[in-house]
């Protein structure tokens, strides 16, 4: 049954969804992977079924087996609809993916604006988290992304929500340093106004 559950969670089938925890289902019972049905249902980027699933009392901040939860694989995948349901139910913002980062870090590298935007504005999310490779998600925007349009808002989102500018990568490389080496001039600029070393 709980297999079903997962399964019509998955196909956004909110009639069955409700049928089976109706029949006694276990709303946090996980498949082979970990995953609860509100993780299905984040995964196939169900909102409906995700805002039903909190309603029953679903356990938003249960983790897979990749260390994965439905707020921390919104926030990296730029499901913005979900990731706010999941932010109104209070969702444990110091919870970790594989890489040892919080939902900011990947939410940042990929380019997801305005996810960086209400990650910031409305949890109490740190800014300044580092990750098992020593970055925080400025570093993370210097360092793996081509510093276009989009990754320029998120370096001034974080700049302007008082993220550290100076916190070294583990070779003691600033920020700064790794955006004047990838050539990234608009973010440089911001960084130095901002008192970057």
């Amino acid at each position: 049954m709980n297999r079903a559950l997962i399964a019509a969670a998955e196909r956004g089938d909110l009639k069955d969804v409700a049928r089976l925890v109706e029949d006694g289902a276990d709303i946090n019972g996980q498949d082979s992977r970990g995953r609860t049905a509100i993780m299905a249902a984040t995964h196939a980027n169900k909102p409906e079924i995700v805002r039903w699933l909190i309603a029953a009392g679903a356990d938003i901040n249960l983790q897979d087996k990749i260390n994965d939860n439905p707020f921390l694989y919104a926030g990296a995948e730029g499901l913005l609809d979900i990731l706010k349901l999941l932010i109104a139910a209070g969702a444990d913002t110091r919870l970790t993916n594989r890489y040892g980062g919080n939902a900011l870090i990947p939410a940042a590298e990929k380019g997801h604006v305005e996810n960086v935007r209400a990650l910031l504005a409305t949890t109490d999310v740190n800014i300044d988290h580092i990750n098992r490779l020593g970055w925080t998600a400025l570093l993370e925007v210097v360092i793996l992304t081509p510093g276009g349009p989009k990754h320029q808002q998120i370096a001034r989102l974080l700049i302007d929500h008082g993220a550290d500018v100076n916190i070294a990568d583990r070779d003691g490389i600033t920020p700064l340093q790794h955006a004047r080496r990838n050539r990234m001039a608009e973010i440089a600029q911001m960084l130095q106004q901002a008192g970057a070393r």
